[in-house]
């Protein structure tokens, strides 16, 4: 979600990395068992002036991942791989739940929404080979099959919030 999230105007910052567990076990080796409590995530500053909450959660939903697919995105499975909405506020809870409830009455995805809104209890950035991987790695085939597609997505489906890096 990195590589999309980076194309969204507004967006001055994306790090990968850990939430949903304890600081003690926020590390790829351990997040990836799949027993720590994380989920993969990624933190986003933004501009609320440029881009709001509200279409944040729309660039989720709409081109990020999958919000139907229990414990998995793509390939990956296990729950470190769960579609997850951490929120830091009352007010992006409320948001991004009702923005759920829409998109749930609107049977906008054919299949429920698994997606989880939980409040956020700390974030772990990932080890510094995880940041930026994309602009790193752009032929690596996971990129290729996966990531870019959603770019694509982006700049296709909501071109008013895309913008080149």
């Amino acid at each position: 979600m990195e590589g999309v999230f980076e194309h969204v105007k507004g967006v001055s910052e994306v790090v990968s990395g850990y939430a949903g567990g304890e600081s003690r076990t926020a590390t790829y080796d351990q997040v990836s068992s799949g027993t720590t409590g994380h989920a993969e995530a990624v933190r986003i500053t933004y501009d609320p002036s440029v881009v709001t909450y509200g279409q944040l959660l729309k660039v989720f939903f709409a081109v990020a991942h999958n919000s139907t697919e229990l414990n998995r995105q793509g390939p990956d499975t296990g729950t470190q791989y769960r579609s997850a909405v951490f929120y830091a506020n009352d007010e992006q809870q409320r948001i991004a739940e009702a923005y759920i409830d829409q998109l749930q009455a609107a049977y906008a995805f054919g299949r429920p929404i698994v997606t989880q809104v939980a409040p956020l209890r700390g974030f772990y950035a990932a080890e510094a080979y995880h940041q930026g991987y994309l602009a790193r790695h752009p032929d690596q085939p996971y990129i290729v099959i996966h990531d870019l597609p959603k770019i694509d997505a982006l700049q296709r489906k909501l071109p008013g919030l895309y913008t080149e890096r």
